[in-house]
């Protein structure tokens, strides 16, 4: 699934193994990841010939005056609406469908929820990138198809990654040839004319754009969906299995986190900041339940401190549930949640609270203060659990005091009863969850022990005890937190390696065409002095000597001595082919920078909040020549905003970044060259 592919533009020298350029997966091949995403991509084109019936049909609606004309445009746009809706929904069965994404060993756990990955439409580079080399850069084009080839495949390749470590290089290593893809290629002066198209995860509507910052964020966005797909796949039966998904949801969460702060407008509903913030909250919520279930693992032993260690573990865990629920249920992301997450996100919160009233139902039943117990310790343990306790009673005498205890406990055990009752209940309200057989065996069989619990104890005195149950305070010594992407530590070479240096050879400085400079060296003197690192420039150039006469000017770079490419070579390597040359005539070639002072036009790209609204998909390129010339257009934030300046600023209406030169503010740029002692178990 990942065998390497040498890359065309590099030289056959090198082996493959080192190659920085892997294949993705089969796109054809019959797994059932595979089989969601064919599932995936058919959605999101039949939602896409929707998206624009609805479009078609809201300016018809707006045009005509006829009343005939707009009761039939109005029916229309109710069967359209209904269409979309039963797609969305078929949209979220994918969404849901956890049981293919988990690992296939049997396994008595609650199904972990991985992100889908973004689609996209294939991009062709060729033309345009041809283009570029032979107007900015004065280069035969042809001699670089096989670099803009390899970008094209490994493209195609980050489409369908394999899900494991190898899937993630080669989605990083794409993520950091866009940057030298962006520098190269795409001036802040005008656009390039390649439009991508990525589909929404959630809603499945298109986002076009024409700027490369889209392609960045969504290729981020699929990192970190990938994760949660490795993270999910783990096998959580042995701990070094739950260590790896721990620390894949930690890195997911730290990939989309990153996303977030990153890309501040983002044309897409999946990528909003309030999207992304509760897909960090809920990554992390499942990080912590997996390091809940390594503790567990080995059993959970019926002892005092034990217990009140587990306790804690297990209410944490419903904490972080039950705010991520909190999260899912806001505006604006609401509406475009799945309905079976919010579910489970509750289902689950219920759960873990119900299993942290069940240890302490369990501390109390069945452990007597002992003579030979540290009283103290007991007590301190105990009064830990609560923020406050009941009315009446105090920790050391509920040790102390037998029928305390038990009236305490089996107020524990009703609070867990009715946890997991509700639990169920949920379970039973979301057809989704209710065909996932492991989550219902695993809420019932936690039922049915808290039950057989209680039916353990005295009912008596049932209608005497008046004890409200307390809530547990949650505690954990496994605190997961986001890990930021390490993109350095993947090593990736410049496709248009042979361009030169970035620092140089870049889409924002204009050079002249190479010129040919070609003089006789005046008594072994060269009428120059050389600096610089690659390539070298001219420096101290004396206005009387030969090569001045023949066009050389001071500050001109040197791209080439003898016909031979020297982008790459320094001060000394360039004065030694001098050298090389004797007594014949030097000759070789520069280049001059041109100053430039175009600015960049305002192209913008409109969509609408909800799914109800009309969903524009405006080609950029084409909008220009409607601009009316003698009105001057008002300024536009960014729609893809690097930092964090804009962040409270709208953006349903979203343009491109503009240069204005001579500004002094700095934008912050993402450099891809600098850049995450009893043996009874209780459960």
């Amino acid at each position: 699934m990942t065998d390497a592919l040498p890359p065309r533009g590099c030289q056959a020298a090198e082996p493959a193994e080192d190659s920085y350029f892997r294949k993705g997966c089969n796109p054809l091949a019959e797994t059932g990841r595979s089989k969601l995403q064919n599932q995936r991509a058919v959605l999101n084109q039949q939602i896409l010939r929707a998206v624009r019936m609805r479009a078609g049909a809201e300016n018809l609606l707006r045009a005509t005056t006829n009343n005939k004309v707009r009761e039939q445009v109005l029916l229309e746009l109710s069967f359209v609406n209904s269409d979309l809706q039963i797609l969305k929904e078929e949209l979220e069965g994918l969404n849901i469908s956890v049981e293919v994404y988990q690992n296939t060993e049997e396994t008595f756990s609650i199904p972990l929820v991985p992100l889908g990955l973004k689609e996209t439409k294939e991009v062709d580079f060729t033309l345009p990138l041809k283009d570029f080399i032979l107007e900015h850069y004065s280069e035969d084009s042809f001699e670089y198809e096989d670099e803009i080839a390899d970008l094209m495949d490994l493209r195609q390749a980050c489409r369908t990654p394999s899900r494991d470590e190898a899937g993630i290089e080669m989605l990083i290593s794409y993520f950091l040839q866009l940057g030298y893809v962006e520098n190269r290629f795409f001036p802040p002066t005008r656009h390039m004319g390649i439009l991508f198209t990525w589909y929404d995860s959630f809603t499945g509507v298109p986002v076009c754009q024409q700027n490369l910052l889209l392609e960045k964020a969504s290729i981020l966005f699929n990192i970190g969906a990938l994760y949660t797909q490795i993270g999910t796949r783990c096998n959580r039966q042995t701990q070094n299995g739950l260590e790896n998904a721990v620390d894949a949801f930690q890195r997911a969460a730290g990939v989309l986190n990153y996303l977030k702060e990153t890309f501040t407008h983002t044309p897409s509903y999946d990528m909003s900041p309030a999207m992304l913030n509760v897909l960090v909250k809920m990554m992390l919520a499942q990080a912590q339940e997996c390091a809940f279930e390594q503790m567990s693992l080995p059993g959970i032993r019926n002892e005092f401190f034990t217990l009140v260690k587990m306790t804690q573990e297990a209410a944490k865990v419903g904490e972080v549930y039950m705010m991520v629920n909190t999260a899912m249920t806001q505006e604006p992301v609401k509406e475009n949640i799945p309905y079976s997450w919010s579910k489970l996100v509750q289902i689950k919160s219920d759960h873990y609270k119900a299993l942290a009233h069940y240890f302490v139902a369990t501390i109390l039943c069945d452990h007597e203060l002992q003579s030979s117990d540290d009283e103290d310790q007991q007590e301190k343990a105990l009064s830990q659990l609560y923020d406050y306790m009941p009315e009446g009673l105090m920790a050391l005498t509920v040790l102390k005091d037998k029928v305390q205890r038990k009236q305490l406990g089996k107020a524990h055990l009703r609070k867990a009863v009715v946890y997991h009752e509700e639990a169920l209940r949920v379970c039973g309200l979301c057809k989704k969850l209710r065909n996932i057989d492991v989550l219902q065996e695993v809420l019932t069989a936690a039922h049915k022990r808290s039950l057989l619990k209680y039916a353990q104890q005295e009912k008596e005195d049932d209608f005497l005890s008046l004890i409200q149950t307390p809530d547990i305070l949650p505690k954990t010594e496994h605190k997961v937190e986001t890990v930021t992407p390490q993109f350095s530590k993947v090593k990736v070479k410049d496709f248009f390696h042979r361009l030169g240096p970035l620092s140089v050879f870049s889409a924002k400085q204009r050079w002249t065409a190479p010129r040919t400079i070609r003089f006789h060296c005046e008594a072994g003197e060269l009428g120059f002095s050389l600096k610089g690192g690659s390539p070298v420039q001219i420096y101290c150039l004396d206005p009387a000597c030969s090569a001045a006469s023949v066009g050389l000017k001071e500050g001109d770079y040197i791209v080439s001595v003898g016909g031979v490419d020297c982008k790459w070579l320094g001060v000394n390597e360039v004065l030694e082919k001098f050298k090389s040359v004797g007594e014949q005539p030097i000759e070789f070639e520069v280049i001059s920078c041109q100053d430039t002072t175009a600015s960049m036009h305002s192209k913008s790209a409109t969509y609408s909040v909800g799914m109800q609204k009309t969903y524009s998909l405006i080609c950029l390129a084409m909008e220009e020549d409607k601009i009316d010339q003698t009105k001057k257009a008002p300024l536009k934030l960014p729609f893809l905003s690097w930092g964090t300046k804009n962040r409270q600023k709208a953006a349903s209406t979203l343009c491109l970044p503009s240069a204005v030169a001579g500004s002094s503010q700095t934008k912050k740029k993402l450099s891809p060259f600098a850049l995450l002692n009893t043996e009874s178990s209780l459960y």
